[in-house]
């Protein structure tokens, strides 16, 4: 059936739409999942555990940068003290579906937000319309960006931080499975939607939401934050702290130049008009 224009859809007809993108959505993350079945020993052992190992990439590069640096081995890391408990009896099955589930929505992300744009097009004008290409390959690009740097930088350095850190020697670290799964889960879906901010401003923007200046306004207060999540998730070193908070402060200003950029064009057409 073909799409209704804008003006011609009801609230029931947007509804719609709207259950139709999640249904396709979902069956999508679904398809992924299933298929991820066939790599599970590569996505577990390799991948989802490989940040428990100090033969880790990212280890090891942080040791090379360490000597780069002339700081020795002050940031090298041999051995990573704790081991990972089952606790529950359905816990290793549980890990497994919801693991391959985050695998399917990564791999569907592209689709997902084309299914976005397909939902949100009809608002646009036919110039914005044309520029779905763009959207999808740059949301699609800022997101795995961000997963990699959740997965290559946050996740390492908390794994890290909290294996060294002890009030005692009597206490030894037994982590359990669902707080390392729900670790890695929550950086790398995190770093991902964080990367989004962007694209996220570049629409508020548009909306007339969010303004340039209110963002340069606030821009002491993001670096503050950006500063102390940095320093929660990284060991108490400036080196480790200045590699998680620089490419987030990255992002902040890059959305503000797109701000920026999409505000002065809005003033523009609105003074022509």
């Amino acid at each position: 059936m073909a799409k209704k224009n804008l003006g011609d859809m009801s609230f029931l007809d947007h509804l719609e739409e709207l259950r139709w993108l999640l249904v396709k959505s979902s069956a999508a993350v679904i398809v992924m999942a299933f298929l991820t079945y066939f790599v599970s020993d590569f996505l577990f052992d390799t991948i989802i555990f490989g940040p428990t190992r100090p033969s880790f990439i990212t280890y090891r590069a942080f040791c090379e940068l360490s000597h780069y640096l002339n700081f020795g081995e002050s940031i090298c890391i041999d051995e990573l003290p704790f081991i990972i408990q089952n606790t529950q009896m359905e816990g290793q099955v549980n890990m497994f579906v919801w693991m391959c589930i985050l695998a399917g929505f990564i791999l569907s992300f592209p689709y997902i937000l084309w299914q976005i744009w397909s939902f949100i097009s009809p608002a646009l004008y036919e110039k914005e319309r044309k520029n779905a290409k763009l959207f999808i390959f740059i949301s699609s690009l800022l997101f795995f960006s961000g997963v990699l740097f959740g997965y290559f930088v946050v996740i390492p350095m908390s794994v890290n931080f909290v294996a060294t850190f002890t009030v005692s020697d009597v206490v030894k670290n037994q982590f359990t499975l669902d707080s390392y799964i729900g670790m890695v889960k929550t950086s790398v879906i995190a770093g991902g939607l964080f990367f989004e901010l962007p694209i996220v401003i570049y629409f508020l923007t548009k909306l007339g939401i969010v303004t340039p200046s209110f963002l340069r306004k606030y821009r002491r207060y993001a670096v503050v934050i950006v500063l102390i999540v940095a320093a929660i998730v990284t060991p108490p070193d400036v080196v480790s702290q200045t590699i998680v908070a620089i490419p987030m402060l990255i992002i902040f200003e890059l959305s503000v130049i797109i701000s920026s950029i999409v505000y002065k064009r809005k003033i523009r057409n609105e003074q022509r008009s």
